[in-house]
């Protein structure tokens, strides 16, 4: 599967900048490059040590293209476990391109999509869920999913799939033995030690299944639904948590026709906060189509801020929003609702008092359930709503160094070995003849290696590299 040729790319940003870095890879990549760079104290590039610096320039029939930097990772110890030679360059698009196209001329071909980590990966400097891990990391935008990526990517999640891989692989070869003497009724295998280990692999893959939960958020961001009546803050709620005037702010009700999205990063987290549009009865076909997209974003939120504004809050009124917040109650029971009251500036603090008391009580205040007052235009109050927001993500997994699925495919692997592990135990406490629980553990090997590339295919493999971006 491993591709002969030297391939190039831009292995920097794409566009103008003080430095580009051009990456070869490949058998012939010092030879490639010694026809193009002449060093300045006349050092041919064959007899070079690894993991050295030149300087030179880029030069070709008498033409300097520019001066540059050359760095020389012999193989095996470079990223691909191939020759790597990394050029860099004056971050002129022009320079760049120019620099690609004469070492193409010279014999190089463009690399593909993740080419450079699917060659780390077929030559054994990475497995399979580290190179994921390489494209999780160059896409991580906060603290927790950068930590998540290196995690991975040193090893965390595939040393541990892989040491319960080996275990069970231990045991199946031990029962593929006693099939071979089934003539003789012997086992080789202890069955308490069997059943030890896979209460063990049961443990660890329910807990790495569980940490999906708090992965998936964790790399995709939390979205929040910031919802209420019209011209209650809504948008001025988004800005002063933005810190920046994002959405338009108006006194006129049903300002905000459509959703609104925008990402903050709260303690190393990523939110996600929509600012929907008002719900209101309405005749305005637009408006209508934006309080139909609300209900929408409740539904896809993982977090609901519920907008009142207090200063309109009256006798009458406080029933209307005691039903607001029992309908989004009983409609989503398990999704975390914040009540929050805005506008809060503006009222006595024995008026605010009463609010609160009527507007919560043992129902309405849980660990799910909670009530805020702030002043979105004074920007007070925002800081209490940012940490309860945080309190709602389960962070201890993180705070502990603890391996957290991320990656829907491992997730998915995960699942599937659990399955076949539990066959095993059931089929270990019916008395099932060796042949058939062999086959139970081979699939649950299977499926472990799909995690590590250990077991792959050709279509998994494009998948994967695919969504990498030219030049990693």
């Amino acid at each position: 599967m491993i591709n002969q040729d030297t391939i190039v790319a831009l292995a920097s940003p794409s566009g103008a900048g003080a430095i580009a870095i051009i990456r070869l890879s490949g058998n012939e990549a010092i030879t490639l490059a010694s026809l193009v760079f002449e060093s300045v104290s006349g050092k041919d590039l064959a007899k070079q040590k690894t993991h050295t610096i030149h300087l030179g320039h880029i030069v070709d029939e008498g033409k300097i293209y520019d001066q540059v930097l050359l760095s020389i990772f012999k193989n095996p110890n470079s990223y691909t476990g191939e020759d790597i030679i990394e050029i860099s360059c004056h971050g002129s698009t022009f320079i760049q391109q120019q620099i690609i196209q004469l070492l193409l001329r010279k014999g190089a071909k463009m690399a593909q999509p993740g080419e450079f980590t699917f060659r780390a990966f077929l030559n054994g400097k990475l497995d399979l869920s580290q190179a994921e891990a390489v494209a999780d990391l160059i896409s991580s935008d906060n603290e927790a999913s950068h930590q998540i990526a290196m995690q991975q990517m040193r090893g965390g999640f595939s040393n541990e799939i892989a040491h319960l891989r080996q275990e069970l692989l231990n045991f199946a070869s031990l029962i593929e033995l006693e099939l071979d003497f089934a003539e003789e009724d012997v086992e080789f295998a202890d069955r308490t030690q069997f059943r030890e280990l896979l209460s063990r692999i049961e443990f660890v893959l329910k807990r790495l299944i569980d940490s999906f939960a708090v992965g998936n958020v964790i790399k995709n961001g939390i979205p929040v639904a910031i919802v209420g009546e019209p011209n209650v803050g809504k948008s001025t709620l988004l800005n002063a948590l933005l810190n920046e005037e994002r959405a338009i702010v108006s006194e006129i009700a049903g300002t905000t026709r459509d959703t609104i999205e925008d990402e903050l990063v709260i303690g190393g987290i990523g939110f996600r906060f929509i600012d929907t549009a008002g719900i209101r009865e309405t005749k305005d076909v637009v408006e209508s189509i934006g309080i139909k997209k609300t209900f929408e974003k409740i539904e896809q939120a993982q977090v609901v801020l519920l907008l009142v504004d207090s200063s309109q809050l009256n006798s009458e009124k406080l029933p209307n929003v005691r039903i607001e917040i029992e309908k989004i109650r009983n409609k989503f029971p398990v999704k975390p609702l914040v009540i929050v009251l805005n506008k809060v500036d503006t009222l006595s603090v024995d008026k605010l008092n009463e609010y609160i008391s009527q507007l919560t009580d043992e129902k309405m205040e849980t660990e799910n359930r909670k009530l805020i007052t702030i002043s979105a235009k004074q920007k007070t109050g925002i800081d209490e709503l940012k940490n309860t927001l945080l309190s709602f993500v389960n962070t201890g997994a993180l705070r502990n160094n603890e391996t957290i699925v991320t990656n829907t495919r491992h997730y998915d692997s995960l699942i599937k070995s659990l399955e076949e592990i539990q066959k095993v135990q059931f089929g270990l406490n019916t008395n099932i003849s060796s042949d058939l629980m062999a086959i139970d553990i081979k699939q649950a090997l299977y499926y472990f290696g799909e995690i590590t590339g250990e077991v792959t295919n050709d279509e998994l493999l494009g998948n994967i590299f695919a969504n990498f971006c030219i030049g990693k």
